[in-house]
């Protein structure tokens, strides 16, 4: 099998133009040096959040915004986005981003603080999709957590999942590499997911609650 080469991968992360408020809050993001999305990862957020239907969306990582518009793009008109991030500056500015596209506050919780502390508090089974995009070494934490607060045939969304092309590279020890690694294996040995790994932006794994 022919491997794809890297200009038919830079085609397929540009195949879907991105919206102006996307660009908007990806700028901010580079400014603020918050983490951002590829513009492939938001067309597959968004194409997964609609195949699920999702109505309940709970993120780990808010950056500017990114990736809670590409939630909304998905989700049904009347999805809420529940977002935790350790930076309230961050939300300040994905809070302004989302009001700019008309969103009504009612659609969206912006929790700053511990995302792990506050997970704990979630509700089980209430959501449709869990994005996992905060501080890498409590990846296998997250998805513990994803775990417990999905529905049945809900999803776990991982990002980073091939992270800086360290995640492939067996002799790479870097903390965050081996953690990403842990997380990775947790999710195949789990027997409620089924997964898939995404080779868009940085990696995207997805998982499938059973």
């Amino acid at each position: 099998m022919e491997v794809l080469d890297a200009r038919s991968l830079a085609f397929a992360e540009d195949f879907v133009e991105c919206s102006e408020a996307l660009r908007s809050a990806r700028d901010q993001a580079i400014v603020l040096q918050a983490p951002v999305i590829s513009g492939g990862t938001a067309a597959a957020l968004t194409v997964l959040t609609r195949a699920v239907q999702a109505t309940a969306v709970v993120e780990v990582g808010t950056g500017t915004g990114e990736s809670g518009l590409a939630f909304f793009e998905g989700m049904a008109a009347d999805g809420v986005l529940t977002s935790i991030d350790s930076r309230a500056q961050w939300q300040l500015e994905a809070r302004k981003a989302f009001l700019g596209r008309s969103i009504p506050t009612r659609r969206f919780r912006l929790i700053p603080g511990n995302p792990l502390g506050i997970l704990n508090n979630l509700r089980d089974g209430a959501y449709d999709v869990v994005f996992i995009n905060g501080d890498k070494l409590e990846f296998v934490e997250y998805l513990a957590q994803a775990l417990r607060l999905l529905r049945h045939g809900g999803l776990a969304i991982m990002n980073n999942a091939l992270w800086h092309n360290k995640i492939a590279d067996p002799g790479n020890d870097d903390d965050e590499a081996v953690i990403i690694r842990e997380a990775l294996q947790s999710v195949i040995e789990t027997e409620e997911f089924t997964s898939a790994l995404l080779p868009v932006g940085e990696g995207l794994l997805v998982a499938v609650r059973a």
